[in-house]
């Protein structure tokens, strides 16, 4: 891509972020605050879908999630949030099933984090020990919480590890998806248009859908138990699940 093209797509890229950070302007905080006087609350079921909604590179909540934030001590504003949800990864369920004896109904996904600009170091592993702790007090029935980090996205998985999560499993990956530019799950076009296939989305719409066509790298399973500590898994002994 030549350097004109490369300066375009950066100021798009500018452009669409400040247009979905007004969408949800009321919801954004400008003040910083230290970690200990954040306040650890279960948080609004809308607000949390309009801020994944604009800014969550998913571009969608998960329907019947729980959430939970840090927010601010005086608008009470999200600085870090998260939702969790019973899993519904079925791959991911059996393996915990066959190799750690972990029940499906006993497994809850994180499945959407995010933090604002404003958000302090360490916000998220300090949120992931919050919620760690709500769902033993809430839920007794579960025992494991999940979560998939894809490093294809620049995530690491650091965060997970400070709040001392393991990885116990990778997964191989699937192409990305775009619509009219910008990365859309297949969960979203099946929500949005009926269908994940690519061909009757642009064939209805008209839009401009594509597929990646690069080499991906697999995404982590980090799991934590919720009772007592999670133990770690050796490379060897860490399948790879394939979709």
């Amino acid at each position: 891509m030549h350097r004109r093209q490369v300066d375009a797509e950066l100021r798009n890229c500018a452009v669409g972020l400040r247009a979905d950070q007004a969408g949800i302007a009321d919801l954004i905080s400008a003040d910083r605050f230290e970690l200990q006087d954040l306040r650890f609350v279960e948080y609004d079921d809308r607000n949390a879908a309009r801020i994944f909604k604009h800014l969550h590179y998913l571009r969608s909540a998960r329907a019947g999630s729980r959430n939970y934030a840090l927010v601010d001590p005086m608008r009470g504003l999200p600085v870090t949030l998260c939702s969790v949800s019973p899993l519904e990864w079925a791959l991911v369920a059996r393996q915990l099933s066959s190799q750690f004896g972990v029940p499906r109904e006993r497994a809850w996904d994180v499945s959407r984090v995010y933090s604002f600009d404003v958000a302090p170091t360490n916000a998220i592993s300090f949120l992931l020990a919050k919620v760690r702790n709500a769902i033993r007090q809430s839920e007794p029935q579960v025992e494991l919480l999940t979560t998939a980090v894809d490093p294809n996205l620049g995530f690491t998985g650091s965060s997970y590890r400070a709040a001392n999560w393991q990885r116990w499993m990778s997964i191989g990956p699937r192409p990305y998806l775009y619509l009219d530019g910008r990365y859309v799950s297949p969960r979203r076009l099946r929500e949005d248009y009926g269908t994940a296939n690519l061909t009757k989305v642009r064939l209805s719409t008209g839009a401009r859908v594509e597929q990646s066509r690069t080499t991906l790298l697999d995404s982590a399973i980090f799991c934590s138990r919720i009772k007592g500590e999670t133990e770690s898994v050796s490379l060897d002994e860490q399948r790879r699940l394939r979709r």
